[in-house]
């Protein structure tokens, strides 16, 4: 593969969101909150959430908004729906401040030796840049569907970022822990890293399939996606 650059999922694939979203309600809403629920209740709204916006139902509004406004309708239902204005725009903020996986800054430090490194995710640009800075992400540029007032899986993001990168979409690698990520980015013509993560949908969840068989590459970390291509 003539691949020159790799461009990143980030939630759940190089960022661990689950535990640092916990970690945060835990600390601004107490020990009543059921926290780990909340958490997962959060990112259950996150994909309908775009949806609305793919679909016109809704004018753009960025990640942190539609965060917000998944948090406010979430507090009404776990009994915080008095929650002061400054404690909810913290809560918000707590996606901003999530940690790495183990294996995350090694790898894309290894990676960034051979290739150009970018996140491509639905987090907006201020989003991405303070939790990269939080987490020590080396990215060469922050990419996001803000850019492209795009969703993924719409095409114009995958297509949009191998464009301002100046390439070809068959000399991009699309690295993610989403089956439909990556199929979206195949479709564009993009190459595609599938990142095993077990942790990805919690204990009570679903087990994440062990590989993608449609993949260029499946790896349990980003330490071997290295390995495997020679950083």
């Amino acid at each position: 593969m003539d691949v020159r650059a790799l461009v990143f999922d980030v939630f759940g694939t190089v960022v661990d969101w689950r535990t640092g979203v916990t970690r945060d309600v835990r600390r601004l809403l107490g020990d009543a909150a059921d926290a780990e629920a909340f958490a997962q209740a959060w990112r259950g709204r996150y994909v309908p959430s775009m949806d609305r916006v793919r679909r016109g139902e809704r004018p753009w509004t960025n990640l942190d908004g539609l965060h917000r406004a998944s948090l406010d309708e979430l507090l009404a239902e776990f009994g915080f729906p008095d929650l002061p204005e400054d404690t909810r725009a913290e809560l918000v903020l707590a996606w901003h401040r999530l940690d790495p996986w183990p294996d995350s800054v090694a790898g894309l430090t290894r990676l960034k030796r051979r290739h150009v490194i970018a996140s491509l995710s639905n987090g907006n640009v201020a989003l991405l840049v303070t939790m990269a800075r939080h987490a020590g992400l080396p990215w060469d540029t922050v990419l996001s569907a803000e850019l492209f007032r795009r969703y993924k899986p719409d095409a114009e993001v995958y297509l949009g970022a191998v464009e301002l990168l100046g390439l070809a979409p068959d000399q991009v690698i699309m690295v993610a822990a989403h089956l439909d990520d990556l199929a979206a980015a195949r479709a564009c013509g993009l190459r595609t890293a599938y990142v095993h993560r077990p942790g990805e949908y919690g204990p009570d969840g679903p087990a994440p399939p062990r590989t993608d068989p449609e993949a260029d590459l499946t790896v349990d970390s980003l330490t071997e996606l290295a390995e495997r291509l020679g950083a």
